[in-house]
């Protein structure tokens, strides 16, 4: 069980602590309080994304970014009246204070109900070429190199099924036995895998209008070459909170110029910034996606996932992101692959 006491923080908390104490227990939460222990808001990961999005920094307090009218219940409610409520609100847990508004139990709808499973699909793009990997991808297809002791593509399948996804579907090209061999039928992975394959180039996108079968729910599609630890679960409340049509992880990337900076307006010099560091969000190979979005797919044609989003944006269909601060590496260069073996043990 959760002692509501160990989640409960102050408002002037940092961002980066408030993380410590939403990623260390089961209900993923915490409950901002006064020194009086009235509750005054709650947090949870979508908040702080949401925040970091709008250019927040780990650094900052909470105090900006908490939920300030959350749905609570007072300590005269039954255990059915919170179930109902759960239900109803379509949320995970519920505060509950006293007639103060004094926090005297946290609620978790998990403990309730057998360990959560998700039929959502996913769909992993492993058919590239790995050409930037060479010679390591002439007879090893590139999701199949070992970091850790084990394939990138094995970490990914882990991943899905530690956080309860287990309908996983490879869309294949380079060397596609190999693959295949390797993952059968996905059973000793605990999970359920099949296998579609291009004959031709199709792009991080095509592929999907090779499905067998439309997905019914909001479905994954992510990248075979890519090393994350992030929590799928998070990722799809997050994009059903928000009613997208798609979603599309973003990590955080910083580029500094080595040199300084002149502002000049005609010949006057209105300012120095010497070697000033700019930031972008990039787009990190991880999406979720509508089932009717594959109406978009164009049958036997190159379209990637750049340019589904493009056309999201051209039909203002909404288009979210998610931005990723948990451990993620895009394996596209030997300098790379190099890095994530050293780094492997610390995050996996």
């Amino acid at each position: 069980m959760i002692n509501h006491l160990d989640i409960c923080i102050q408002s002037n908390l940092t961002i980066e602590r408030a993380l410590l104490v939403i990623n260390n227990n089961q209900a993923r939460i915490a409950l901002v309080v006064d020194k009086d222990n009235r509750l005054l808001g709650t947090l949870n990961d979508g908040d702080i994304r949401r925040a970091l999005l709008n250019k927040s920094s780990i650094s900052d307090v909470v105090d900006g970014v908490y939920h300030r009218k959350p749905i609570v219940a007072n300590d005269k409610k039954s255990k059915e009246d919170l179930l109902d409520l759960c239900h109803k609100k379509k949320i995970s847990s519920v505060p509950i204070v006293d007639s103060d508004n004094k926090i005297v139990d946290l609620y978790v709808l998990e403990y309730l109900l057998p360990e959560k499973k998700y039929d959502n699909q996913i769909v992993l793009m492993v058919g590239g070429l790995g050409t930037r990997l060479k010679p390591l991808t002439d007879s090893t297809p590139k999701p199949m190199l070992h970091i850790g002791g084990k394939p990138i593509l094995e970490t990914i399948v882990n991943g899905f099924v530690n956080s309860g996804f287990t309908n996983i579907t490879m869309c294949l090209g380079y060397k596609s036995n190999v693959i295949q061999e390797y993952f059968q039928d996905g059973s000793k992975f605990g999970a359920n895998i099949d296998f579609v394959v291009e004959n031709k180039r199709l792009g991080t996108a095509g592929a999907l209008a090779l499905l067998m079968k439309k997905p019914d729910k909001p479905f994954f599609v992510m990248n075979g070459d890519l090393l994350t630890n992030i929590d799928f679960t998070k990722m799809l409340y997050f994009h059903n909170s928000c009613n997208a049509k798609a979603t599309m992880c973003v990590r955080e990337f910083d580029i500094e110029v080595p040199y300084g900076v002149i502002g000049v307006n005609d010949e006057k010099i209105t300012s120095i910034d010497e070697k000033p560091i700019h930031s972008f969000f990039i787009n990190a190979g991880i999406y979720l996606l509508e089932p009717e979005l594959i109406d978009l797919v164009p049958d036997d044609t190159f379209y990637d996932m750049p340019t589904l989003f493009n056309d999201l944006i051209d039909t203002q269909l909404k288009a979210i992101s998610f931005p990723l601060q948990e451990y993620w590496m895009d394996i596209g260069r030997i300098s790379d692959y190099k890095k994530a073996n050293i780094e492997y043990s610390a995050y996996f």
